[in-house]
């Protein structure tokens, strides 16, 4: 069963995914597509295998490679914020994109906090 956590970052992943889409060709915006890409769907990916881990410290170790995608996918969207200016791209969806990366970081944060703490 799914938890709210996992389909909010399903749910964001998949907004990236069509966001990226609505953005240039451009050389440089191809590479941050790609890394961009990468660093959501990781987050998602090992957000799942958390949820069947084989112990606290393998859920822990999991939903750290989360949180450290998460940053990595913040930074990126922050990044076509920052060179998009003079484009017309969403801007509205990008903002959300962004505050929605900052609001996951801080949840997924959390849980690795409490997790280690409770060890």
């Amino acid at each position: 069963m799914e938890n709210n956590l996992q389909k909010r970052i399903f749910e964001f992943v998949t907004e990236v995914i069509l966001y990226l889409r609505t953005l240039p060709d451009s050389q440089e915006f191809k590479i941050i597509k790609n890394q961009l890409i990468k660093a959501a769907s990781s987050t998602g990916a090992n957000y799942e295998e958390a949820q069947a881990a084989s112990s606290k410290a393998d859920f822990t170790y999991k939903t750290e490679i989360s949180l450290k995608e998460m940053r990595e996918s913040n930074y990126w969207l922050r990044l076509i914020q920052s060179i998009s200016k003079n484009l017309n791209s969403n801007d509205e969806k990008l903002s959300y994109l962004i505050k929605e990366s900052g609001e996951l970081k801080l949840i997924l944060g959390s849980i690795v906090s409490k997790t280690k703490k409770n060890k």
